[in-house]
C-alpha cells in the first residue's frame, strides 16, 4: 500500500501545463487515500533561458495541497540537499514528470540520492524523452536521467518507443494523458464571446497554447487562407504567448490577407480564463508538426469540444479520426479539407454526442491506477 507519494517537479507558483498537471495528479492520489506533498523550484529557468514573459502565475494558489519551493535546477549543492531531504522522508513513491533533457542532471541526481534509501521507487511520467527541439547533449542528459529511475509511464506509445533508445529493461507502461478537468465548468458561447469581446455572428477554430514553431501554427495560417473559408462566417482565433518568432507569424497573416478574420490573443491564459476562450470555440486545431500527447487535446475532452489533430506521434492515439474529430496528414491542404467539411457539413453536435463517451477513458484514477500497479510490480520484483 502507498502512503506517502513525494512530487518533483513544477507547481504554483509557477504557471503553465507541468503546474497544471502536477497540482491535479496531486489532488487525484490524495482522493485514493494517500499522503501527498510536491517539492518544486525556487529556480525553474534562468530569465536568460525562458522564452516567455514570465514564469509565474498571477492568480491564487490551489487550495488543500502541500507544496514546497526547494529545488534549484542549476545547482548542483541545492541537488544534493533536496536529495537528502527527500531520502531521509522514505516516502514510499517519488514521482518525476520529465519533459526537457535541461532537467535531467538536476532531476536525475536527486533520484539517486533518494533512491539510496532503499525504500522509495522512482517513477517518471514522461512527456518527451527525446525533445521536439533538439540540442546538443540531449541525448547524453536523457541517459542520465533515464539509468536514475526504476519505472516509467509513456502518455504516448511514440514516447515508449523512444525510451527503447535508452532503456529496454525497466517495467513501464502506457497512460493517456488525463482530463485537464481542473478549468472549471463549461462555459456558455454567448458568455464566452461576451467576456472575449467576439463577434457572435461568427463560428469559431481555437489554436490555444505556447506558441512553438513545432505546433504548426504556420500550417493553419496556410490553410485558413483557402479561399473557401471566405465563403463562411469563420474565424481563427490564435490564443497564447509566442514562444518563437512571433513576426513570422504576423508575416504570413498580413501575406494572405487575414487581418480581418484572424483573432490574434498573444498572451498566456491564465487558468481562471482558460474555459472562455474553449467555451467560444467551434472546433480545436492542433496542426502539429511533432507531437507525442497534447494537454490541449485533454482540455477539449474536458470542455467536450471537436478537435482535429495531425497524424504525427501520438496525436492521433487518442482522437478517434471522424467520430470526435479529423486526423489529418501533415499539410495545410489536409488541415483545410477538415476544418471546411465541419462547418459546411455542420458535423459538430454528433462529435460532440461521441465525445461525451469517449472522455470517460481519461479519467485521472486510471494514471494512478497504472503507477500503483508499477509500484506493485517494483515492490514485488524486491521481494523476490
Amino acid at each position: 500500500m502507498i502512503k506517502r507519494i513525494v512530487i518533483l517537479g513544477t507547481a504554483y507558483p509557477y504557471r503553465g501545463g507541468l503546474a497544471v498537471y502536477n497540482e491535479r495528479l496531486a489532488k487525484a492520489f490524495h482522493e485514493e487515500g494517500a499522503t501527498v506533498s510536491i517539492e518544486t523550484f525556487t529556480l525553474q529557468y534562468p530569465n536568460f533561458l525562458f522564452p516567455g514573459k514570465t514564469q509565474y502565475a498571477d492568480w491564487e494558489a490551489p487550495n488543500n495541497l502541500k507544496i514546497e519551493q526547494s529545488v534549484n535546477s542549476i545547482n548542483p549543492f541545492n541537488w544534493i540537499k533536496v536529495g537528502r531531504k527527500i531520502k531521509k522522508q522514505k516516502p514510499d513513491l517519488l514521482i518525476i514528470k520529465y519533459w526537457l533533457p535541461f532537467m535531467a542532471p538536476c532531476f536525475g541526481t536527486i533520484a539517486r540520492i533518494v533512491r539510496k534509501n532503499k525504500h522509495t521507487k522512482v517513477i517518471s511520467i514522461l512527456d518527451n524523452i527525446i525533445p521536439h527541439e533538439r540540442r546538443i547533449g540531449d541525448m547524453l542528459f536523457s541517459r542520465y536521467f533515464s539509468k536514475s529511475v526504476d519505472a516509467f509511464v509513456g502518455m504516448s506509445k511514440s514516447v515508449l518507443n523512444d525510451l527503447n533508445t535508452f532503456d529496454t529493461k525497466k517495467p513501464r507502461a502506457f497512460c493517456p494523458h488525463p482530463l485537464y478537468d481542473n478549468f472549471g465548468a463549461k462555459t456558455e458561447r454567448e458568455t464566452a464571446l461576451a467576456k472575449l469581446n467576439l463577434d457572435p455572428k461568427f463560428r469559431y477554430i481555437l489554436f490555444f497554447g505556447l506558441i512553438r514553431d513545432y505546433k504548426g501554427l504556420d500550417w493553419l495560417i496556410e490553410a485558413f487562407a483557402d479561399v473557401r473559408f471566405r465563403k463562411l462566417p469563420v474565424k481563427l482565433i490564435v490564443a497564447g504567448e509566442f514562444y518563437s518568432d512571433e513576426e513570422k507569424y504576423n508575416q504570413l497573416v498580413d501575406k494572405y490577407h487575414l487581418r480581418d478574420v484572424i483573432e490574434m490573443h498573444n498572451r498566456f491564459v491564465p487558468d481562471p480564463e482558460v474555459g472562455l476562450y474553449f467555451g467560444a470555440a467551434d472546433v480545436i486545431a492542433q496542426p502539429y508538426k511533432t507531437a507525442t500527447q497534447s494537454g490541449v487535446t485533454q482540455i477539449g475532452y474536458h470542455f467536450e469540444k471537436p478537435m482535429l489533430v495531425t497524424n504525427v506521434g501520438g496525436l492521433a492515439e487518442i482522437i478517434p479520426d471522424q467520430k470526435v474529430g479529423y486526423v489529418v496528414e501533415p499539410n495545410p491542404k489536409a488541415i483545410a479539407d477538415k476544418l471546411i467539411d465541419f462547418f459546411e457539413n455542420q458535423r459538430g453536435a454528433d462529435f460532440v454526442e461521441n465525445l461525451l463517451e469517449e472522455k470517460k477513458k481519461y479519467a485521472w484514477s486510471t494514471m494512478t491506477g497504472t503507477i500503483f500497479e508499477l509500484y506493485r510490480k517494483l515492490t514485488a520484483n524486491c521481494a523476490k
